[in-house]
């Protein structure tokens, strides 16, 4: 079986190659087009990519999550919620990288079976990261955001963080 697995990358490549020769597409060609476009893209998306991920570097840096952290969690603790994934509910929507890291310190150090740990779990399989995704997608076509998308977006967060608190409080405890 994994031999199979092994060939059925470069299985598909080989068809589509083939399927593009049969059409008569020039495929060269067609590769230097989709390459040139995608540096035109990166190129363009660049500046944004930059500018959020020093954002999101000052805002840890200075302490904005730290801080963020102290004053929802006496309020999130009264519900149960453990203090070890508030920062995780605070950085996700901005840092895929952070957010992996601090999970991966999540189950190192509460266990994966821990509340802290299926909530963690649930909140990084559940959601996205919101500004980067925006920053990336918006970027590539060159537009700003519906005024209702990042709101409508952060609200998919939050429902993310409540549902994986919900679901742990009502199968986790089992």
């Amino acid at each position: 079986m994994e031999q199979i697995g092994s060939w059925v990358m470069p299985g598909f490549m080989a068809l589509i190659l083939l399927g593009a020769i049969i059409k008569g597409i020039p495929v060269f060609d067609a590769f230097l087009e989709g390459a040139r476009e995608g540096m035109q893209t990166c190129v363009r998306i660049l500046p944004t990519l930059i500018g959020l991920l020093t954002a999101v570097e000052m805002c840890r840096v200075s302490g904005l999550f730290d801080l963020g952290t102290a004053m929802l969690a006496p309020f999130l603790q009264s519900l149960g919620i453990p203090r070890e994934v508030i920062p995780l509910f605070l950085l996700r929507p901005f840092s895929g990288g952070g957010s992996t890291a601090l999970t991966s310190s999540i189950l190192q150090q509460s266990g994966p079976d821990s509340p802290a740990g299926w909530i963690a779990s649930v909140m990084m399989g559940s959601s996205e990261t919101t500004f980067y995704a925006l920053s990336v997608y918006y970027g590539a076509i060159g537009e700003k955001p519906d005024r209702g998308v990042l709101p409508a977006a952060l609200l998919g967060d939050a429902a993310v963080f409540v549902g994986a608190c919900l679901c742990f409080s009502w199968w986790g405890n089992g």
